[in-house]
């Protein structure tokens, strides 16, 4: 790869895995390893999900900082591993069940603050909703990565602009609780993640088909 591709490269990665890039350079030759930043990561974002239990305005406020601050930190960990070659599986797997563990805590305890507010009005316990919601984010997230493992980054590439993801719709949660508006949050995410979970789902299998049949039409030319 040419330096100019390698630079076009960088500049095509997400403005938030940039500027993690930046923050933990520094730290590639000390004794600080991937593992502490998800340790950081997971403890913002089991903080966030506390701090939404309550649910009141305040504090959940100070959730969707904490978050904000955790949805940046999940970034630095890998970051760290590329630049330092401190990366490991057990790194991987606790990075991945930090994630796990974030996302569905995260959206319990959105669902305990709206069931603390009275007349919030939904059909189904907020409890459930936020479950439900935290549950599909995180089949979301392990079946895209899956597929990513299996036909390469460019098939799970998300749409960008400004150097933004899709998924970085997240990073406007503190605009959300500002507003007041965690009880639409809640409904929406609660209505909009299991059914694209369920469109990545088919993707999934419709992709693990084709890599059965590529596998099995390859080994049909294998001369007896």
């Amino acid at each position: 790869m040419s330096e100019h591709q390698r630079s076009t490269s960088v500049r095509q990665r997400p403005l938030d895995a940039r500027l993690a890039r930046r923050l933990v350079d520094p730290l590639k030759e000390s004794w600080v390893t991937p593992n502490h930043l998800t340790s950081v990561r997971l403890l913002l974002g089991l903080a966030a999900a506390a701090a939404f239990v309550p649910g009141t305005y305040v504090w959940s406020n100070v959730a969707a900082l904490l978050f904000v601050l955790s949805n940046f930190a999940d970034h630095t960990d890998g970051e760290l591993a590329r630049v330092s070659g401190k990366g490991s599986r057990i790194g991987h797997l606790y990075d991945l069940a930090s994630d796990t563990a974030v996302t569905i805590l995260l959206f319990v305890g959105i669902g305990i603050g709206v069931g603390t507010r009275p007349g919030a009005g939904l059909l189904f316990p907020p409890l459930l909703l936020g479950a439900a919601a935290g549950c599909a984010i995180t089949l979301i997230f392990l079946l895209r990565m899956r597929i990513e493992d299996v036909i390469g980054k460019a098939a799970t590439q998300q749409a960008s602009l400004a150097g933004f993801e899709t998924e970085d719709v997240l990073y406007l949660l503190p605009l959300v609780t500002l507003c007041n508006g965690v009880i639409p949050f809640l409904m929406a995410a609660a209505i909009c993640a299991p059914l694209f979970a369920i469109w990545v789902v088919i993707h999934y299998l419709r992709v693990m088909r084709r890599m059965r049949g590529v596998v099995v039409r390859s080994t049909e030319r294998v001369p007896q």
